[in-house]
């Protein structure tokens, strides 16, 4: 009887450390959009949402570098297009309605606002990219 209780005792160990070490399965993939303001222009540039190419979010659940994503669309904006004094913001997720719900959102607040003119940044031209470390 002492060694049943005692190899019982061991078995649940071993069944609890193993569950903590298993790994929480494939990473989600990452979506994520653009938006670009000005205060001296009335034309607010969005990209399309976007996957963002073997990107996993941090413990915390922050995009790594997501400044660097929002110079890309400035850079772009401002070289590429020659719009310059552009703020970007980008917005990311990895549930992609969601970030979807978010974007219309986004996009309803610039369509109420009767000053602001919506143009969408060609996806063919610009896309977001990983980084490099």
């Amino acid at each position: 009887m002492k060694y049943v209780k005692i190899l019982v005792a061991i078995a649940c160990i071993f069944t609890l450390c193993s569950a903590f070490s298993l790994k929480k399965g494939a990473p989600k993939p990452v979506y994520a959009f653009g938006i670009s303001a000005s205060f001296t222009d009335t034309v607010v540039y969005y990209t399309a949402i976007q996957l963002l190419d073997s990107i996993h979010l941090d413990k915390n659940g922050f995009l790594p570098q997501r400044e660097l994503y929002s110079y890309q669309l400035k850079n772009f904006l401002e070289l590429d297009m020659n719009k310059p004094n552009r703020t970007c913001m980008i917005y990311f997720s990895e549930n992609k309605s969601k970030l979807e719900k978010e974007a219309s959102k986004m996009m309803n607040k610039y369509k109420n606002n009767k000053t602001a003119v919506l143009e969408k940044v060609n996806s063919e031209k610009f896309h977001f990219t990983k980084p490099e470390e």
